[in-house]
């Protein structure tokens, strides 16, 4: 499941018993050997589907992390890539990828709240891959406001979902008894870890984002292998 370089079993537990935050400066410096990170192959095909409406003017990301899906949208950007995380030490190891980006993009690393994103009308494009699982059911519909508030009229927010599992898939019950175990921890160990699975799905998320003055169109058949199950969404803002 890890790369020989990854977190050891006790430095997950240590970071699950941590604040989100603080959790993710502690991974920060092996985040890039584990499966946390967004796969290339994912990014990849995204990238391959954004490349019809390239150059694009500005981009924003969402839960950056290391910086992964900022490398991709680089060469895909005329003027620059943002990327926002609660995370110090991720923003840490993303300035120092930044010599790994090709494209004539700058690349900024900013520390921030994705539920009190900095900036108004300022993006063409807002990405988010991996990181809504960081956001209460309850704070999404603000979650989508503030995407909508950093785009242009006619921008577009873009992620990958899918529809929830079958209750009779291993994957399915593997994220149930995590999410379980993470209540659970956050019932009796403050501050609280925010993490759990099974979020931001289909048909929800189009439903939120439409609610949010996106129109939104869901391809399907674009990902290959294990990552069969999943869909890209691009949302237009209105």
């Amino acid at each position: 499941m890890f790369h020989e370089k990854g977190p050891t079993f006790l430095e997950l537990v240590r970071q699950a018993l941590s604040s989100t935050d603080r959790g993710y400066d502690l991974l920060a410096p092996k985040f890039e050997y584990t499966p946390f990170r967004t796969p290339d192959q994912i990014l990849k095909t995204v990238a391959a589907a954004l490349e019809e409406s390239a150059p694009i003017e500005s981009a924003l990301d969402l839960g950056c992390g290391t910086g992964a899906a900022m490398r991709m949208l680089g060469p895909l950007c005329r003027d620059r890539v943002v990327g926002i995380d609660f995370s110090q030490g991720m923003l840490g190891v993303g300035r120092e990828s930044i010599i790994q980006t090709s494209g004539k993009a700058n690349l900024f690393f900013v520390r921030a709240d994705a539920l009190q994103i900095p900036f108004v009308a300022q993006f063409d494009l807002a990405v988010c891959f991996g990181a809504v699982g960081h956001f209460r059911r309850p704070d999404q519909p603000r979650l989508i406001a503030q995407i909508a508030q950093s785009l242009k009229p006619g921008g577009r927010f873009v992620t990958v979902t899918s529809n929830l599992p079958s209750v009779w898939s291993r994957g399915y019950w593997i994220a149930v008894t995590f999410n379980g175990v993470m209540h659970l921890r956050n019932l009796v160990i403050r501050p609280p870890f925010v993490m759990y699975y099974l979020q931001f799905l289909l048909p929800e998320a189009r439903e939120l984002l439409e609610s949010g003055g996106f129109q939104v169109e869901v391809r399907e058949g674009l990902f290959e292998g294990r990552y069969a199950h999943l869909k890209l969404v691009l949302a237009t803002l209105e």
